[in-house]
């Protein structure tokens, strides 16, 4: 029997983080790869310059990176885990979707967030802002996204999945709670419960049934494949059913992947 996490069936995801692979075909091999070994969904991540590691590494863009994985793919669901709002405006990032949407028959996520990394601000020349300022933005985006998927021509081929990633419990919940069909937590078993009972009563607030949004986390970084499927087992436990593992470039090591799609069955 297929595992679930409340009511959802348990997904195995991995971020291909577009960072420290100098050659663009490391990551097409990490991808077909990933697709041979059963993963669910296949993420990037939407910056201009690594996270960790060397600071002025090799670097590839997130959305075009997309487009190309859309058509490499056949199975897999794709995303960013996740897209920031600054960088494109609603309209836009509503018409790439669907586009990415159109090419992989399908099977897009659209995961997005407020943003946070100050150095692609800078060196972009996009406004920071305040992280509270930067998650009104998102708040106005969100409607406007909305919009322009019901009016684009041809329409999305399906209800694009909204995923939204943080935290904030103020703010970023009350979006997850009135925007999304994905959320993204960036927590562990520790901070996971208390962020999804506030969660729940943002729904409430607005009328929703929380039990309509999807919960994901991440593997912490660097866990063995062990350690992955422990982590994995307690997360799914909690109410989880989306378990994401983050890999770097160039050698896309995908043994803890392998080992979650083992232990998903």
């Amino acid at each position: 029997m297929a595992l679930e996490s409340r009511g959802f069936p348990v997904r195995i995801g991995v971020q291909l983080q577009p960072q420290h692979a100098p050659d663009y075909a490391l990551i097409r091999d990490a991808v077909r790869r990933a697709e041979d070994l059963g993963v669910d969904i296949a993420f990037n991540w939407d910056h201009f310059y690594p996270l960790y590691g060397d600071r002025d590494g090799a670097h590839f863009e997130c959305w075009t990176m997309l487009g190309a994985w859309a058509e490499q793919t056949s199975r897999i669901e794709i995303g960013a885990l996740v897209t920031c709002n600054s960088y494109r405006n609603p309209e836009l990032v509503a018409d790439m979707a669907r586009t990415v949407d159109h090419i992989s028959g399908g099977r897009l996520i659209l995961g997005i967030g407020s943003g946070w990394f100050r150095r692609d601000y800078d060196e972009y020349g996009y406004e920071f802002g305040t992280a509270g300022s930067r998650l009104d933005d998102l708040g106005a985006a969100l409607p406007r996204i909305d919009a322009r998927l019901a009016t684009l021509n041809p329409a999305p081929t399906r209800d694009i999945p909204i995923l939204i990633g943080g935290g904030g419990e103020k703010k970023t919940l009350r979006h997850v709670a009135g925007h999304a069909d994905l959320w993204h937590s960036f927590a562990d078993r520790d901070t996971y419960p208390r962020k999804a009972q506030i969660l729940a009563a943002h729904c409430a607030d607005v009328g929703r049934d929380p039990a309509t949004i999807e919960h994901s986390a991440a593997i912490k970084h660097g866990a063995s494949p062990d350690e992955s499927a422990r982590q994995a087992a307690e997360l799914t436990e909690l109410g989880l059913s989306v378990i994401t593992v983050g890999v770097c470039g160039p050698d896309y090591d995908l043994s803890a992947v392998e080992a979650l799609c083992k232990w998903r069955g």
